[in-house]
């Protein structure tokens, strides 16, 4: 566990990616009839690895997606315990 300081330090770049590209790709699988994707995707896309960008990406997730996001291959075993550590502050 974080401390709520250690929270706002942002990740590597690398952790950053990973879970920005991965979180792009489960927006991208859902309907956009009322334009909630693009919304979500345009948001994420013009993030900067800074502060709790990272975090901010994750919080958009409800229990299921964040599930499927922590079980996605393509995130190291390091960008999920930073995810998971971060999770309980």
């Amino acid at each position: 566990m974080v401390t709520e300081k250690e929270y706002y330090i942002a990740p590597s770049q690398q952790i950053f990616d990973e879970i920005k590209y991965a979180s792009m790709g489960i927006w991208q699988k859902y309907d956009d009839t009322f334009g909630y994707r693009t919304e979500k995707l345009n948001r994420i896309k013009d993030m900067e690895n800074i502060q709790d960008n990272a975090m901010s990406m994750v919080g958009m997730f409800d229990a299921q997606n964040l599930f499927t996001l922590l079980s996605l291959e393509q995130l190291s075993p390091e960008a999920r315990k930073y995810i998971n550590d971060r999770r309980e502050v």
